[in-house]
């Protein structure tokens, strides 16, 4: 419910906070005192599109916000599916800033105008001439006989159900698209896939084999420069080795005359050792080093079909063609397994109808049990609003199509007088016909669903005293079940209101502003005789309006 609502420099608005309580709320003022002007402002709260001429100063920022207890409303998903902080009393605040641009709020958290739109369908229900056209709807409709047959769940299930088919569905159809293309990409995929698996495709192959090449292909220079260093190793007359040893010799008779001299005779030493293994190693390389002609063609047979295959696939490295090579091995391999894939998909997919069938079945079925019970209330609530003769037609057929409210279609068909043919409502229907058919749903809707606040702007234009005491009963009856507004002109509806506001206008030095007040059982009295009598303001008048309001004020 609405518990709090403060606007800022807003339309003739300068500054208004007010609080409201849960029941039935009641708002009067005169024509043009600035009703339109407050429901503007909590309609921008709501989510509606606004522009520079909401701001009363326009160099300065206009600011609606809203407070709101949302627990009854089982929101948290909502919330959570947009990354926002529930909190059970929620404050949505709108900011219209003088450059045009508008900003909004979900407890401080910046949300987008859908967002919030969609947060405010569910928060307030503002009941205008353009609303009441959502009777001719289907959907809506549906609604109201899903309400009265208790089908919420089943629905539930229902449209459930249809999201993962619709899903199912299109998977299929993804795949059997894909099997169209696959199949004549089959073999060329197949025939890239052997060329790379015939391919010695491994990290590091390729510098692997440019380093084997560069070694066979240059292998008489090698044995040349290897066998040059084996003689510098071990001449007799000239040899590193020969020599080494001998100074190597000549220290050891030293290392009596001092640690300096031993030191001297280790570290040459130690390079007589790595200098004897590294002969070792030279001979070993060179006995393993001989011309390989074969060799030397495999190699470079594998490094063309590298190169070659680098060209084909436009990449650079071994790592890339290794990728292509296990996307073309899934294609290869999901296009051989598709025919079986798209023959269990296709089962899922007709399993997952068949369910759907049954759903839609059941939903009709309890349909057309609750819609003699739902004419027969119609009818009479209707009766009790000044139209006796109104009745409804409503039939349901089947229809071959899922929709997101089963597979009926609805024909709510009505007449305002007895034995006149039916139409379409919004063919036969008046304004004042469709708001007061549009007062008795919503009131048998609450007593189903746990419906948002709903606001009535002056839904009793147009009728008479008798007719409005009737209509404020059933909105006073509506509102133990949730909070109700009822913007009025007649005092037959503001006497039912458990909490009463007045809007009104003050003149300034400067300028004209709106305000709201709630008024004392006292303000109400004379509100009241405002309304049944005018501007001067009789003692029949207060008496009345006191009778209006009870015995006890």
């Amino acid at each position: 419910m609405l518990s709090t609502l403060s606007i800022t420099n807003y339309a003739l608005i300068d500054s208004l906070e007010v609080s409201f309580d849960k029941g039935f709320t009641v708002i009067t003022g005169e024509t043009g005192a600035g009703k339109s002007i407050l429901l503007g402002g909590l309609s921008l709260v709501l989510g509606k599109r606004a522009d520079l001429s909401s701001l009363r100063v326009k160099d300065q920022k206009c600011i609606i916000e809203g407070t709101f207890k949302i627990e009854p409303y089982g929101l948290q998903n909502f919330f959570q599916e947009n990354d926002l902080d529930y909190e059970e009393s929620t404050v949505i605040r709108r900011e219209i800033l003088p450059s045009g641009k508008s900003r909004a709020f979900v407890n401080d958290t910046p949300v987008t105008l859908g967002v919030l739109t969609v947060l405010g369908e569910n928060l307030i229900d503002i009941h205008s001439q353009h609303q009441t056209m959502q009777l001719t709807e289907n959907e809506f409709q549906l609604k109201l006989v899903d309400a009265l047959a208790n089908n919420q769940k089943r629905l539930a299930a229902y449209v459930k159900g249809l999201k993962a088919y619709r899903k199912a569905q299109a998977e299929l159809e993804r795949m059997t698209e894909m099997q169209v293309n696959a199949n004549k990409e089959q073999d060329y995929n197949t025939f890239l896939l052997s060329e790379l698996e015939k391919a010695p495709l491994k990290e590091g192959i390729l510098e692997s084999l440019e380093e084997e090449y560069e070694q066979l292909n240059n292998v008489e220079m090698i044995m040349e420069q290897l066998s040059k260093g084996d003689q510098l190793f071990n001449d007799e007359q000239m040899g590193v080795l020969p020599l080494v040893t001998d100074m190597r010799q000549s220290l050891s008779k030293l290392v009596d005359f001092g640690s300096n001299y031993k030191e001297l005779f280790q570290r040459v030493q130690s390079v007589l050792i790595e200098l004897d293994d590294i002969n070792t190693e030279l001979q070993h390389i060179q006995e393993g080093v001989e011309p390989n002609p074969e060799a030397l063609e495999q190699v470079s047979e594998k490094l063309q079909l590298l190169y070659s295959l680098f060209k084909k696939h436009n990449v650079n490295d071994v790592s890339e063609l290794i990728q292509i090579k296990n996307n073309l091995a899934d294609k290869v391999f999901e296009t051989a397994h598709l025919d079986e894939k798209i023959a269990l998909k296709t089962r899922e997919v007709q399993d997952m109808r068949s369910t759907l069938e049954e759903q839609a079945v059941v939903l009709r079925e309890k349909r057309k049990e609750i819609i003699p019970e739902l004419k027969s209330r119609l009818g009479a609530n209707l009766a009790q609003l000044g139209m006796p003769s109104a009745s409804f037609q409503i039939d349901l057929s089947a229809t071959d199509e899922f929709t997101t409210t089963g597979m009926d279609e609805l024909h709510f068909l009505f007449t305002a007088n007895r034995g006149g043919n039916y139409g379409d409502l919004k063919k036969v229907a008046s304004g004042g016909e469709l708001s007061r058919i549009m007062l008795v749903i919503k009131a048998i809707l609450a007593k189903y669903e746990k419906l948002p606040t709903i606001m009535f702007d002056e839904i009793d234009t147009g009728v008479s005293g008798e007719i409005s005491d009737k209509m404020a009963d059933i909105m006073k009856e509506m509102s133990s079940d949730l909070q109700v507004f009822s913007i009025t002109h007649l005092p037959q509806v503001a006497s039912k209101g458990n909490h009463h506001f007045k809007v009104f206008k003050t003149e300034g030095e400067e300028r004209t502003m709106t305000n709201l007040k709630k008024l004392s059982e006292d303000e109400r009295v004379v509100e009241l005789a405002h309304m049944l009598s005018g501007k001067d303001v009789s003692d029949s008048a207060l008496a009345h309006a006191k009778q209006l309001l009870g015995a006890s004020i």
